[in-house]
This record gives structure tokens, sequence and C-alpha cells, in this order.
């Protein structure tokens, strides 16, 4: 009878610590967002950048739970205009697919790995990258930078005139959430 008792409290406590835990957890939304995209051209390096975007998590213990994170295709601009924009905003596929979208379970607070699911011109990847964490005051500032080829994407490689970016982009994103 002792062993019973013992085990009920035992489940009890943990029950209960889970459930405070739950309970303790801050949902977390965007503050402000930057987002850089940088490649080669067998002309010049680009760059396209929004500081648009939707984030989303749960702050719980040392981690960032359910997170989500979206931007406008059509928000990426290039200081090269309004040509080259559109030439990446066809390659994006954004009139089908108007959203880029990532997503993950958790993120760690600190210097760490996340992995998640990416979603660009309608084709989603498991991906894995580099993430750091920083909680400033009230805000958490995360960053993430992440190598993506094109193609893997189902993405054709913008051009004009002969002239072709690379496959390889590398993509920046910065997020302050509160």
């Amino acid at each position: 009878m002792n062993f019973f008792k013992t085990t009920l409290r035992a489940s009890v406590l943990a029950l209960s610590m889970v459930i405070a835990q739950s309970a303790c957890a801050q949902k977390i939304s965007q503050k402000s967002t930057s987002i850089v995209v940088s490649g080669t051209s067998t002309m010049h390096d680009w760059t396209m950048s929004s500081n648009s975007g939707a984030f989303s998590g749960n702050v719980s213990g040392n981690a960032i739970t359910d997170v989500k994170f979206s931007v406008s295709a059509n928000s990426l601009k290039s200081t090269k205009g309004k040509m080259m924009d559109n030439k990446a905003h066809d390659a994006l596929k954004a009139s089908k697919n108007p959203t880029i979208y990532f997503a993950a379970s958790s993120i760690n607070i600190g210097k760490g790995t996340v992995n998640g699911k990416l979603a660009i011109a309608g084709v989603t990847k498991n991906v894995s990258f580099p993430v750091t964490v920083v909680k400033k005051g009230n805000a958490y500032v995360i960053e993430g930078t992440e190598g993506v080829k094109l193609s893997q994407y189902g993405m054709e490689r913008p051009g004009f005139m002969g002239m072709k970016t690379g496959d390889d982009v590398t993509v920046k994103v910065t997020i302050v959430a509160e």
C-alpha cells in the first residue's frame, strides 16, 4: 500500500510540475524583422531585403516552442531595381506561393541548431541551421543564417540577357520578439 501511495504522490507532483510549466509559457511575437538574401551573378553580387514578416512562439523554460515565421515573397526588394525584383518574385513563384514559411517545434535559448520545415516557392524541405537566441530584457533576439540552393526548391535561376544568378544564396534573418 505504501508503494501505491508513493507512486500516486509522485505522479501528482510530476503532473503538477508539467501543468505549472505549461501555464508559465509566455507567448511572444515579433516586434521587428530583418531579412537579407544575398547571392551572386555573372555580372555582380546582389542583395534583397525585407523588414516585414510574422513570427510567433512560446517561451517555455530555456526554449522557444511552437515557432512559426512567415514573410511575403513580394516584400523582398533589391537595390538593383524593379526589374530584378520582378525576376526574383517570378523565381520564387510568388503569384502561386506568396508566402515563405518556416516552422520548428523549438529553438533553444543560446547558441545552437534549429531543425524545422522551410517552404519556398511551393516546395517544403526539412532544414537544419545554426541559430542564436539572446534574451535582452523582455525581448528575445533571434538570429539565423542558412545557405539555400534555388534548384532544391524548384526555382529557376533568374537571369537577363545571358547573365544568371548563382544557384546558392544566403538567407540571414534577425527577429526581435516580445
